[in-house]
């Protein structure tokens, strides 16, 4: 059976220092700090790549965050996989729950979330199954 969550939530995204000749210094890096409110009451932490273009509004990230809290009163934590584009301004996001990354009561989670911003707010609608664990 599908389940839905929904609520809000706060980020911060802090800048990392470029390590020594590891990858391009074209691309940044950013630490994820989060914390979620509504049907999931969680903080996450994560680490983002992100490269721009030359190309007003086109660029790409990816991300992975770990999420610690309660999901409809479940309590776990589960790893978000993140893979995003923009190409001249038009936005493309996946959202998915890292298979067999839940843990407690949240073992056997999958799932996709949706994020949307609306005047500085941001929202997420998260779409889940439950799973008995291997």
């Amino acid at each position: 059976m599908t389940n839905r969550a929904s609520g809000t939530f706060e980020v911060k995204l802090n800048p990392q220092p470029q390590e020594d000749q590891v990858g391009d210094p074209s691309i940044g890096r950013r630490s994820i700090d989060k914390q979620f409110h509504g049907e999931l009451d969680a903080s996450s932490k994560g680490q983002m790549l992100a490269a721009g273009t030359e190309v007003k509004g086109s660029a790409g990230y990816v991300a992975l965050e770990r999420v610690v809290g309660t999901l409809n009163g479940r309590s776990g934590s589960f790893v978000l996989q993140h893979s995003g584009t923009m190409t001249r301004g038009v936005p493309q996001l996946l959202i998915t729950v890292v298979p067999d990354s839940g843990t407690a009561e949240l073992l056997g989670l999958a799932g996709k979330m949706a994020i949307n911003i609306v005047d500085g707010k941001h929202f997420y609608d998260f779409e889940y199954t439950l799973a008995a664990a291997p």
